[in-house]
């Protein structure tokens, strides 16, 4: 990286072993994404802190490259440790909810939480009041947030373009 330019050539997915099936989803459309941009994608899942550090360092190897954190109980319960990893080997990283963001981690873009506990009350409601579980419809996410750390970018030497910037629902300073 040269004058802030970020050129990624290798894309680590860090996503829980233990949910492997339930991450198809996601590991499909990142790699179906992957060959225009010239990326080659190099899966990590994990299990427990020291297998975080230890795949990160290994990845960290190879020039040019950035995470993807896939959502799940061990990449959320072990914020933290990937945080940390991926400030000490500057890497790039984007994560799944803005609480990684909050905690220093670069950037975040998933669904609003708030906004789906919100949603959820409802559907509290309508079963309290007598509503079959098995009738009320399956809704997914419908409000997603993006979300900068301006002071992790900086410590990283990465340039956030300002069109992004501008995008972002949240710019932490």
């Amino acid at each position: 990286m040269s004058g802030g330019e970020l050129s990624t050539e290798h894309l680590a997915l860090s996503r829980p072993l233990a949910s492997a099936r339930l991450w198809t989803a996601y590991l499909r459309t990142i790699e179906a994404a992957a060959p225009p941009f010239g990326l080659r994608l190099i899966p990590a899942g994990v299990r427990d802190p020291a297998e975080i550090a230890q795949r990160i360092a290994t990845f960290a190897r190879n020039p040019n490259g950035a995470l993807v954190v896939l959502p799940g109980p061990v990449t959320i319960s072990h914020r933290e440790t990937i945080i940390v990893a991926a400030a000490r080997y500057h890497l790039p990283t984007i994560y799944p909810y803005r609480f990684f963001t909050a905690n220093g981690g670069l950037m975040s873009y998933g669904s609003d939480m708030a906004d789906l506990y919100r949603r959820g009350a409802s559907y509290v409601d309508r079963i309290l009041r007598g509503a079959k579980v098995a009738e009320l419809p399956v809704q997914l996410p419908i409000k997603y947030e993006l979300t900068i750390n301006v002071k992790t970018a900086k410590a990283l030497g990465v340039i956030i373009p300002p069109g992004l910037l501008a995008i972002a629902d949240e710019v932490i300073e």
